[in-house]
């Protein structure tokens, strides 16, 4: 059985940041972890084949190698699973599809005409797929409500990716989240109770990445690396270890709850074990808020000083925010900006509200009527919402456009990037040599950098040197902020210019958010031009 694993492309949005990956010579930000566990659930006989359409165009070859055709994606990917589902149709072939979308919006995935669809996670769902396959069933639906201890889960197929053509690889600890926000679909996919790979399934898994020569960095793709500690803890403490035997080879990042800040020790072996990033959820500045979405866990554990603590003790991160909540006062847009400039966060994730398919939010607003037949999911550049809210619908769009207009521009961006890095203690490694110590045996002088490694390191570095320190109007901040952390933290000065680059994705989104607003005829509501919304996007230059 030939099997031909595809992925379908991402649009422009937080899960490609095609900029950033140009930077470093890479094609796309991650392989796709879901297809190749699949590939590994699967008869081990067959042969595999990865078609990552973030990577390479899908060929006439592929399609007539293939007796299987394994389609899957996020709810992102939507328009990109459906066209290659009638694609397959359209070339006679059985068309597999799960996958986050799949199991969400399963109606319209049949609809588009797959032959076999899997809702769930593949640990309990492949077996009875392969069984069918087996007795040669052309057809049929296969789900179960069980979640599967991740024990069973196998080490994903990494040999099938090159992994060149990525930013980062992916790696999976642990599945659910034992918080329930009413907006999220972690729960409904995975359930509230996490479920855990073990430390040497873990290990395992790096050392295969690690053994294929990746020396990089690793994405922990958990719901919530952080949601039992004691977890969290049992990795690290092992990892720590494995990291300082082979030089550091990886660097991570993770998703986290705010809670994190609260917890110093962790934080420490997070950075002892090489974290640089995390994502962080904290969704809006004010707590009336978040306890009405069920954020609770950022009301029981202040949200400033726990941002404060991530920042100072070493690790970057990307902080969601969402505006359009029930019951949100004007203004949240500002109040957004505010908080973000307040504690200096560079990265931010912004979008308007979006009831995702079968969470709380969506339950409670399908009752109340006020869910819109409207086909957009996770659009960024949106002009349009999926549900009814409770104040006016343009005021919490142009508040979300000039917010992205603000949090965006370029020299407000660097300008956080560079207070974010002066705030952050140096490296252990730098902190010892500074006080002529040796450095701390989880801080061991690296493994020699690879060739292509520094290849990748020099383009990124002449790439924004270019684009930020001579081709646009905000050079002479970028080259005065550059000698300021050259000056008063350098063990930061890498990191720091990685956040530059990094801005270069956020810097095309304003651009086309911008460009798309004025298009839909909207950007003269006076919402935009208020106070406090200096630079609104109807007199936006650009970049």
């Amino acid at each position: 059985m030939r099997v031909l694993l595809i992925n379908p492309e991402f649009p422009p949005s937080f899960w490609s940041l095609k900029a950033s990956c140009k930077f470093k010579g890479s094609k796309t930000l991650l392989p796709p972890l879901g297809l190749l566990t699949v590939a590994a659930l699967l008869p081990q006989e067959w042969e595999f084949r990865l078609a990552d359409l973030n990577t390479r165009p899908l060929t006439g070859a592929d399609w007539d190698w293939a007796d299987l055709v394994m389609i899957s994606g996020m709810l992102i990917q939507r328009e990109g699973v459906l066209d290659l589902v009638r694609q397959a149709g359209e070339r006679g072939k059985t068309a597999v599809v799960g996958g986050p979308y799949a199991t969400s919006l399963s109606g319209e995935v049949l609809e588009a005409g797959a032959d076999f669809l899997v809702r769930g996670e593949g640990e309990v769902t492949i077996p009875p797929f392969i069984a069918a396959l087996g007795q040669g069933q052309k057809s049929g639906v296969f789900e179960e409500d069980q979640k599967p201890p991740m024990t069973a889960s196998p080490t994903p197929r990494f040999d099938l990716v090159n992994c060149a053509d990525y930013l980062a690889v992916g790696i999976q600890t642990s599945r659910g989240c034992p918080f329930n926000c009413e907006f999220c679909d972690i729960v409904n996919l995975y359930g509230r109770v996490p479920r855990y790979k073990t430390p040497d399934q873990v290990l395992k898994e790096l050392e295969i990445l690690y053994r294929l020569g990746w020396r990089d960095t690793a994405f922990i793709s958990d719901d919530n690396f952080i949601g039992n500690k004691e977890h969290a803890r049992a990795i690290l403490e092992r990892l720590i270890p494995w990291q300082q035997s082979r030089g550091e080879p990886f660097s991570f990042w993770t998703q986290t709850s705010v809670n994190l800040g609260q917890d110093l020790e962790l934080i420490d072996l997070m950075t002892a074990a090489n974290f640089g990033y995390v994502f962080l959820g904290v969704e809006s500045p004010d707590p009336e808020i978040l306890a009405a979405a069920n954020k609770h866990q950022n009301v029981r554990n202040p949200l400033a000083p726990s941002l404060a603590n991530i920042n100072a003790n070493g690790l970057s991160m990307v902080a969601s925010f969402v505006i359009g909540f029930d019951n949100e006062k004007q203004g949240t847009g500002d109040r957004i900006c505010d908080f973000v400039e307040e504690n200096h966060i560079p990265i931010i994730m912004l979008n308007p509200l979006q009831p995702l398919p079968n969470t709380a939010l969506w339950v409670r607003l399908k009752k109340e009527g006020r869910l819109l037949d409207v086909q957009a999911v996770l659009d960024f550049y949106c002009t349009t919402l999926t549900y009814l809210p409770t104040r006016p619908q343009e005021e919490i769009l142009s508040e979300f456009v000039g917010a992205i207009d603000r949090l965006y521009e370029p020299s407000r961006y660097l300008a956080r990037a560079y207070q974010y890095f002066l705030r952050m203690r140096p490296t252990r490694r730098a902190l010892a040599l500074a006080k002529g110590e040796k450095p701390p045996a989880s801080s061991p002088a690296r493994a020699p950098v690879s060739a292509r490694q520094q290849a990748r390191d020099l383009r990124m570095l002449l790439t924004l040197l270019w684009k930020q320190g001579i081709r646009h109007r905000y050079r002479g901040q970028f080259w005065r902020q550059l000698l300021g952390i050259r000056r008063h933290n350098p063990s930061r000065l890498k990191t720091y210019l990685i956040c530059c680059s990094t801005g270069e994705d956020l810097f095309i989104m304003r651009r086309e958010l911008l460009r798309k607003w004025a298009e839909s005829g909207l950007d003269g509501d006076p919402a935009l031009n208020k106070p406090g919304c200096p630079s609104g996007p109807a007199r936006s230059s650009g970049r």
